[in-house]
């Protein structure tokens, strides 16, 4: 029954949010809320609502300061001189943007932290699509292709949970991986080329005036401080820092920073003000995404319908199949990304899925290699159960069902590249 509802909560869920029948944040709290009452769980859901927002208050923190530091950045004109080198650079060609934002995120991601990936990409790059009328939804998509397939590294959360939940070292796991993630790093580039071959020819190649001055309104124009440039961009990357080592938890490194950035550059009490008004709207909409997102793991977690469908999944895979064990795991690790948690998944599925190959005899470390080539590596940037997702979506201001819709299959495909190559080296075996 639990398992049962549970699956119908996640199918709903999707259901609603890709055929935009309801916002993404009605969806995530009354979804799993009726299904709650359903299961006759009225009087704990409370406290498990409260249990799951409090679990996702630091992110919200984070992400609503996040949201007003880089508005201030982006109005005092911190990337616009990026922005007018990149444009040189590339000379107005989607296709080379959209390549360079795979690479980025990359190269962003090899801290293993979604959230600072996204948090020093999107507010980057985001001017830049905007002013070349590039896709927002290609600017989120190929961003968390970049990011899903780094996310692989040993000091990555999906690895290391697979390396504690298994009772190895994540090396032990990772290493032999390497050839099929670097086959996966050609993939994601490779897709990144199609794609961006599709904006080059939705747009063309682009002749710009870098001048940058000549394209804004007065108000934006009065917001510049071209003279504090140096400032912001060396207060940026020392926060950047200050994140990648967490010198303190990271909502405080954005709330301090915020408040830094804020008097320095409006010293003015009424234009701190203005400033603060004009990022509101986006603030608000994501940190309730947020919090909503806390009630939806909340109840699914605090029910423990995520347990029961863990089990339910492992008890219909057939004896006939147990030899494939490892393909089988590798090839629904990234879908699954869309249902369970990466805690419920390593710590509640992949210790039954390993012990049941067991007995086919599959060594656990293959099943431990198999889930990492998808699940909540290349599925957690689109996964409505991770709050990176929320926060990547809600940087690049795209829809929670358009983002998945684009970047599932590209996702999938990177996870079914690594697979095979990974059954071609001998990482898995049949």
């Amino acid at each position: 029954m639990l398992a049962l509802l549970g699956f119908l909560t996640i199918a709903v869920f999707l259901y609603l949010i890709l055929t935009k029948k309801v916002s993404v944040i009605v969806a995530l709290i009354l979804v799993p809320t009726i299904f709650g009452l359903v299961g006759g769980f009225g009087a704990d859901l409370g406290p498990m609502m409260v249990d799951g927002i409090v679990s996702v208050a630091p992110t919200g923190i984070m992400l609503g300061f996040a949201i007003l530091y880089f508005g201030i950045m982006n109005n005092a004109g911190l990337f616009d001189p990026l922005i007018s080198r990149v444009l040189k650079l590339v000379k107005g060609d989607p296709q080379k943007i959209v390549i360079g934002t795979v690479i980025i995120a990359m190269l962003t991601h090899l801290d293993g932290s979604g959230a600072s990936t996204f948090l020093i990409t999107i507010p980057a790059l985001l001017p830049l699509y905007d002013r070349l009328g590039m896709s927002r939804i290609v600017l989120a998509g190929m961003v968390a292709l970049g990011a899903g397939i780094m996310n692989m590294v040993p000091w990555g959360g999906p690895t290391a949970r697979a390396a504690s939940s298994m009772g190895m070292e994540a090396t032990t796991i990772f290493n032999p991986l390497l050839p099929a993630m670097l086959a996966g790093v050609v993939w994601v580039i490779f897709v990144a080329f199609i794609i961006g071959k599709r904006e080059r020819k939705r747009l063309g190649i682009q002749d710009f005036n870098y001048e940058f001055e000549n394209e804004l309104s007065e108000e934006e124009k009065a917001m510049k401080r071209p003279k504090l440039f140096w400032f912001n961009l060396g207060f940026t990357i020392l926060m950047i820092v200050g994140l990648i080592q967490e010198w303190l938890p990271l909502p405080i490194i954005f709330m301090v920073a915020f408040s830094i950035a804020l008097l320095v550059n409006y010293p003015n009490p009424k234009q701190q003000q203005e400033r603060v008004t004009a990022q509101a709207e986006g603030m608000v909409t994501v940190i309730s995404i947020i919090f909503a997102a806390g009630i939806f793991t909340g109840i699914l977690s605090g029910t423990e319908m995520i347990d029961a469908m863990a089990v339910a999944l492992v008890n219909v895979i057939p004896e006939n199949a147990g030899g494939f064990m490892a393909v089988l795991v590798a090839v629904t690790s990234m879908p699954l990304s869309l249902i369970f948690t990466p805690d419920a998944y390593y710590f509640g599925v992949l210790p039954v899925l390993s012990q049941t190959a067991g007995m086919y005899g599959i060594e656990t470390v293959e099943i431990a290699r198999s889930a990492i080539l998808g699940q909540m590596t290349t599925g957690f940037p689109l996964s409505p159960l991770t709050a990176s997702t929320f926060l990547l979506i809600g940087l690049a201001q795209v829809e929670l069902g358009d983002h998945q819709k684009f970047v599932f299959k590209w996702a999938f495909g990177t996870t079914l590249v690594m697979t095979a190559v990974a059954l071609i080296t001998g990482a898995i075996t049949f």
